[in-house]
């Protein structure tokens, strides 16, 4: 698969089937995007793989996190900054309209919409989630890092057959999460990355966001 394709081909999975993916498959993915970008090379990223009965563990931890009502913990950080302005609050809503439209879920229904949006603490059925911690004394460009190494296991693993999505929604379960794998003081969960084989005949794997032309983010000065 030629970089090109696997960068159009790549989605935001959201419906996985239960078939496993192999520890050795896994491995293979992360021993390729390890090359990713890294100024200084300071690699400052950990990976955190779960599946089985860790999986499962960390399912009902969010299960019951949330059945008690708890606290959003991303408000340190959160993942969005607070009253999104303009181009970027009408691209938000478009994907989150066209996908509800996709599984017919009107805006009326805000209990389905609601277990819809849990569905992502279940991992979207996928057998493998990734979790990402970054030593949270590292600056701004360290987290730039981290997203280009995201951005390798994503594709290393779609060149294998392996369906992604990225999943900021972990966020707001970020301290209960630093609690539940032990981690040291100064390390900080940034999202999660669910891995797997995607349901084909999920009509919410069919969605496919927009992306603004070239036009609209580039400037070109200098050239002939």
């Amino acid at each position: 698969m030629r970089v090109t394709e696997a960068l159009k081909r790549r989605i935001s999975t959201r419906e996985f089937r239960p078939q496993p993916l192999a520890k050795g498959l896994l491995h293979e993915i992360l021993d390729v995007a390890r090359w990713a970008p890294s100024g200084g090379n300071l690699q400052p990223w950990k990976v955190i793989a779960v599946a089985g009965a860790e999986r499962t563990a960390v399912v009902e931890l969010a299960r019951r996190i949330h059945a008690a009502g708890a606290r959003d913990e991303s408000a340190e950080r959160p993942v969005y900054p607070p009253n999104l302005w303009e181009p970027y609050r009408t691209r938000r809503h478009k994907l989150g309209e066209d996908m509800y439209a996709l599984l017919g879920i009107p805006r009326s229904d805000r209990a389905a919409r609601l277990a819809r949006f849990e569905r992502n603490y279940a991992m979207f059925g996928a057998p493998v989630e990734l979790f990402f911690v970054i030593d949270e004394r590292m600056g701004h460009a360290q987290w730039a890092h981290l997203g280009m190494f995201m951005q390798s296991i994503a594709l290393a693993a779609l060149e294998r057959g392996v369906s992604s999505c990225m999943q900021e929604a972990w966020a707001t379960l970020r301290s209960s999460l630093k609690s539940h794998f032990a981690l040291a003081e100064n390390d900080f969960v940034y999202c999660g990355m669910a891995l797997g084989y995607a349901d084909e005949t999920a009509a919410v794997n069919s969605l496919r966001s927009e992306r603004a032309p070239v036009e609209d983010f580039a400037s070109f000065r200098g050239f002939e």
